[in-house]
């Protein structure tokens, strides 16, 4: 399994392509796994000439899990009146974790995709390392500003609803539910593909299932 020792934890990471190619580094979402950007997305951004690099966030996938207890209602009320809360660890943090596997790779600069909280993830990384980044796509994500754009109330009260431990789903099964549905909210409905969407997710919670980690 590959994995590289950046900021005190162990990271997973695959790349697709040539090392000599200009690379591109792809940064996951909220509790995404870096295998849900696709080998065949990969395969054709190598076909334009890049080099690939994807790889799980800390606390999610197959890299290094934390133990931290988090009161994420605790937390998101304290975010509402705009109150301190101290978190395990930042978007700051996140984005130092991709920059030190750019330092591991050897790459000097690439550009950088981030879906979602990747897209956040992504931008703090052109904020805070802007010599690193070559060029920035935040995919279907925000700045933080509310006047930016916030989720539907039905696609946050469902991320919020997902973060509750007492209402976690215990089986296979009531998890890849949980998570098609998901995926369903905030998926494009002329596109959406239920049967796909189905085994994609079985797949991911059998490789990797952490619903403490999206907490934090």
């Amino acid at each position: 399994m590959p994995t590289a020792a950046v900021n005190g934890i162990d990271l997973y990471y695959e790349t697709f392509g040539d090392d000599t190619s200009p690379t591109l580094l792809m940064v996951c979402g909220l509790g995404a796994q870096s295998v849900g950007y696709e080998d065949a997305l990969c395969e054709r951004f190598v076909a334009a000439g890049l080099r690939v690099v994807r790889y799980d966030n800390r606390d999610a996938g197959l890299s290094t899990w934390f133990d931290d207890e988090v009161d994420v209602l605790a937390a998101v009320m304290a975010n509402v009146s705009g109150e301190p809360f101290d978190a395990p660890y930042s978007l700051s943090d996140m984005a130092a974790d991709g920059i030190g596997l750019l330092d591991l790779l050897g790459v000097d600069s690439a550009h950088v995709l981030g879906a979602s909280m990747g897209g956040m993830i992504a931008q703090t990384m052109a904020i805070e390392h802007p010599g690193r980044v070559r060029s920035l796509a935040s995919v279907m994500s925000t700045t933080g500003d509310p006047d930016a754009g916030l989720p539907s109330p039905e696609v946050l009260s469902s991320l919020v609803a997902a973060l509750d431990p007492a209402a976690a789903p215990t089986t296979h099964e009531e998890r890849v539910d949980a998570a098609v549905e998901q995926a369903r909210l905030i998926g494009t409905p002329s596109t959406w593909d239920e049967a796909r969407a189905r085994a994609k997710h079985s797949m991911l919670v059998e490789r990797a299932y952490h619903p403490a980690g999206t907490g934090r």
